[in-house]
């Protein structure tokens, strides 16, 4: 089973943001280490407890201190920018760390209504402009596409021995059936969504057209995983990790409200030792349907973190 890392550069209890993106960067490295098959970090905006703001900014340093680990953006939020620029960005990526790079596409706004506002006069729009934006990025990326388009002889350059690989990122059948039909691979947020995943796989498989790009579909899976030594331990750190979430360094009483939300989370989470964890993540692949997993964790430790990552790579290995 191919596995890989989705990180948000989290401002962990007694952390700086500048020791959370070194603790990215260090965590890339270790992941490299530990056989992993790809290392994305996310692109959020004015999200308390999160340093990641700018990937691509952060790519370069971990594409420099590694060797063969793909790296790339998970997502890029396709609606706040230009699709030449996207394209530009990822090509020098690609140029600096040939057939290690990977671009993928999202249409969240990413953080707060007055964080979108001042990044993006036109969100709503562009959103809804989705399928036009991506076309328009995949045609820069397929340079020598012999298909018409409006933008030549515009090359976004530097142009790359070989491209980045586009995912569409999502968590409903409207993404898939995108990335489908464009021809992209498909990486589908399990985590954060309450939708049916296997029957939104499916939709992709069943309608993808072969793209200059991907020719073959490709699924991700994205899961949130805790991993300990004993079952009592995870059971304990994904508490540790929910309620963290829910309440950052806030010291006040939990609501009916957080409880809730604590639960629902933690629902979600796949939780135990690593054969626990092993047994989870197959049945995971197999309903699905994923030809990946992508793990993310939000433990608020920085050595529990890399112990859950460690063990799953050791025991699926």
């Amino acid at each position: 089973m191919r596995l890989s890392i989705l990180d948000q550069s989290p401002v962990l209890p007694g952390r700086t943001p500048k020791q959370a993106l070194e603790d990215t960067v260090e965590l890339a490295r270790m992941a490299e280490q530990w056989g992993f098959t790809r290392f994305w970090i996310t692109e959020h905006h004015d999200i308390t407890g999160i340093a990641g703001s700018a990937p691509e900014v952060l790519l370069p340093l971990i594409g420099s201190r590694t060797s063969t680990i793909r790296i790339g953006t998970g997502a890029l939020l396709l609606p706040h920018y230009k699709p030449f620029k996207a394209a530009e960005i990822h090509n020098m990526l690609a140029t600096l760390f040939p057939e290690r790079v990977d671009i993928g596409i999202g249409r969240a706004p990413g953080g707060s209504a007055e964080a979108t506002q001042v990044l993006s006069d036109n969100f709503l729009q562009n959103a809804g402009r989705m399928r036009e934006l991506t076309q328009e990025l995949l045609q820069f990326l397929e340079d020598d596409d012999p298909s018409p388009n409006p933008y030549a002889p515009l090359s976004a350059s530097p142009v790359p021995e070989t491209a980045p690989v586009p995912w569409m990122l999502g968590t409903s059948e409207k993404s898939a059936v995108l990335a489908a039909e464009l021809g992209t691979a498909y990486a589908f947020a399990a985590f954060m969504s309450d939708n049916d995943a296997r029957e939104i796989i499916r939709r992709y498989r069943e309608h993808f057209t072969p793209g200059r790009l991907v020719e073959k579909p490709d699924v991700i899976t994205a899961v949130s995983a805790v991993c300990a030594p004993h079952a009592e331990q995870a059971e304990q750190t994904a508490d540790e990790t929910c309620r963290w979430n829910v309440k950052k360094d806030n010291t006040a009483p939990m609501t009916k409200e957080e409880e809730r939300q604590i639960e629902n989370m933690k629902a979600d989470m796949i939780i135990g030792d690593p054969g626990m964890v092993k047994e989870q993540l197959e049945d995971c692949r197999q309903k699905f349907g994923a030809d990946e997993i992508m793990l993310f964790s939000s433990i608020p430790s920085r050595e529990k973190r890399r112990q859950s990552f460690q063990l799953i790579a050791e025991t699926m290995a």
